[in-house]
């Protein structure tokens, strides 16, 4: 039966009448309608962090939606969800004196960082500095800014130009941002947006130096430095928010998934005492910005069970301890002719891309190749030249030999076909 359904970044003249519809889930496990069962090795949108059907985040969105299901935390309105969860993100971030900006999710915390950034300079008496930089492959959501500045070019085509005041540089080099920032005039750049671990891009980990050195460039040309830790947060690269594996500090911090690990939607900024201080310390200058549903009491319900989970249960550090693990079950992988890389082992996400010969033979291999790992009950995430694995962070390692052993299954039929 045809849906009714727009499915995001899907084509809708092959989906239409081929949905797969996902029932129920269970830890690492998901379910369809027919009830075949699938190890999800992609935690749904990378955001599954604690595993499926934790009863205990059902019950404290439920508790709250009996008490007080929504209101609005605009002017002076606040709500004990909101307020305790911003106290609590705010003293596992690593940065000092931190404010939390809430919002709905990734996309609209991106969007809140820049426009903070660009309203920081401007209440700095800088109101020059709008430009925006970001990393070539780079994601960071699909709202107005986010696609704006998108580093996968195919995010931007056809859209016009949604953010002019942006460029991208090599996601790989601190000397392509400071002559950016060079070229475009540090008087004219508000901030530079970077994931502490590439994610739709490729999961691409950052050279030797990297965070910590883009950060010192941001200082040095007095550019606010975004952390994009959507993907990176909440264990997924061993630590609250990813960056401070490399001991880094920088000036905001965009946060969702692993948040409330996708039970209802929740996201938002950290900022960084200094860049507060602007708004908190002014009277009369107020933040013209905000969503709805900005600190909705369910969603920091269910965000606050979640992060009792991930504490408790040692999730947070699991993803550092199990990325040895995870990459020495995908390293057989590389050794197949139709592979051009494995990359793993900077947290619990890894990727195997195909030869740039496969791809140009038959371009639609990626999808080709999730398609029959998910015939084999395994089910992983396409990005453009890979298809990426990062599973619930309670995931043991006989599931990721299970996962190795589905995608090994895939690379041989699909060899077959070619």
């Amino acid at each position: 039966m045809e849906t009714a359904l727009w499915h995001p970044f899907s084509d809708m003249a092959v989906v239409r009448e081929h949905e797969f519809v996902v029932d129920r889930g269970e830890d690492v496990w998901v379910y369809d309608t027919s009830g075949n069962r699938y190890l999800d090795a992609t935690a749904s949108l990378w955001y599954a962090n604690v595993g499926h059907g934790r009863q205990e985040i059902a019950d404290a969105a439920a508790g709250q939606m009996r008490r007080l299901a929504g209101y609005s935390t605009f002017g002076d309105f606040a709500n004990e969800p909101a307020r305790e969860l911003a106290a609590r993100l705010a003293g596992i971030a690593p940065v000092p004196g931190a404010k939390v900006f809430l919002t709905t999710g990734g996309g609209e915390a991106i969007d809140t960082a820049v426009k903070i950034a660009r309203r920081y300079h401007d209440a700095r008496g800088e109101s020059g500095r709008v430009h925006v930089i970001s990393r070539a492959q780079s994601y960071h959501g699909t709202n107005g800014i986010g696609t704006g500045v998108a580093g996968i070019d195919a995010n931007r085509t056809g859209f016009g130009e949604l953010l002019p005041s942006s460029s991208r540089v090599q996601y790989d080099s601190v000397d392509a941002l400071r002559e950016e920032i060079l070229r475009v005039g540090a008087e004219n750049v508000a901030a530079f947006l970077f994931e502490p671990v590439i994610g739709a891009g490729g999961v691409l980990p950052p050279p030797e130096g990297y965070v910590r050195g883009v950060i010192d460039v941001c200082r040095e040309f007095g550019v606010l430095a975004i952390a994009d830790a959507v993907i990176c947060g909440f264990g997924r690269l061993g630590t609250w928010f990813g960056v401070e594996r490399w001991d880094a500090e920088p000036d905001l911090i965009t946060f969702a998934k692993g948040v409330t690990s996708g039970y209802l939607p929740l996201g938002g900024v950290v900022a960084h005492e200094r860049v507060a201080e602007p708004f908190w310390g002014r009277p009369g200058n107020t933040l013209r910005h905000g969503a709805t549903y900005a600190g909705h009491p369910a969603c920091c319900a269910a965000a606050l069970a979640n992060l009792g989970i991930l504490e408790r249960e040692g999730l947070v550090e699991r993803g550092r301890t199990m990325e040895g693990v995870l990459a020495d079950a995908l390293a057989p992988l590389a050794a197949h002719p139709l592979v051009a890389e494995v990359r793993a082992g900077v947290g619990l996400l890894g990727a195997v891309e195909l030869t740039a010969a496969v791809l140009e033979r038959v371009p639609t291999a990626i999808g080709d190749l999730a398609s029959l790992v998910r015939q084999r009950g395994v089910l992983v995430r396409t990005l453009g030249r890979a298809v990426a694995v990062s599973p619930p962070l309670t995931v043991r390692a006989e599931h990721l030999q299970e996962i190795e052993g589905a995608l090994t299954a895939g690379l041989d039929e699909l060899s077959l076909k070619l």
